[in-house]
């Protein structure tokens, strides 16, 4: 195949990819000699978890933070399988169905078992 012919199929995106990169370094540009520069205290300090900073850095977290953090992780995903399989749902087979129901199953029960062990609550 000719490379001449391949440059002229993916002309378009080349224009593109050039158009976005020359509108992203003038919205850059202006916005640096545009905006405002006024820092202050509240501005240029470091922001944790929605409470001021204190301490080393180092010390622990609550175990807390890490349940919700596997519990997004658990349902990020949950919903990362849903959106194909729901979008699919007319043309998949009856095993298709039923192991996304159990998939769903397995998952509730996990949901149910966090909230019992009181994951969710905030103390």
């Amino acid at each position: 195949m000719n490379t001449s012919i391949i440059f002229y199929q993916y002309f378009p995106i080349y224009i593109f990819l050039l158009v976005a990169l020359i509108l992203a370094l003038v919205i850059f540009t202006l916005s640096y000699f545009i905006g405002p520069f006024l820092p202050d205290s509240e501005k240029v300090s470091s922001y944790e978890c929605g409470f001021d900073p204190f301490g080393n850095a180092r010390n622990k977290f609550d175990v807390k933070f890490y349940l919700v953090a596997i519990l997004f992780i658990i349902f990020d995903l949950e919903v990362t399988f849903l959106f194909p399989w729901a979008m699919a749902l007319s043309e998949i087979t009856f095993f298709g169905f039923w192991s996304m129901i159990i998939f769903l199953i397995i998952l509730t029960i996990g949901f149910i078992y966090e909230w019992k062990k009181g994951a969710l609550e905030w103390e």
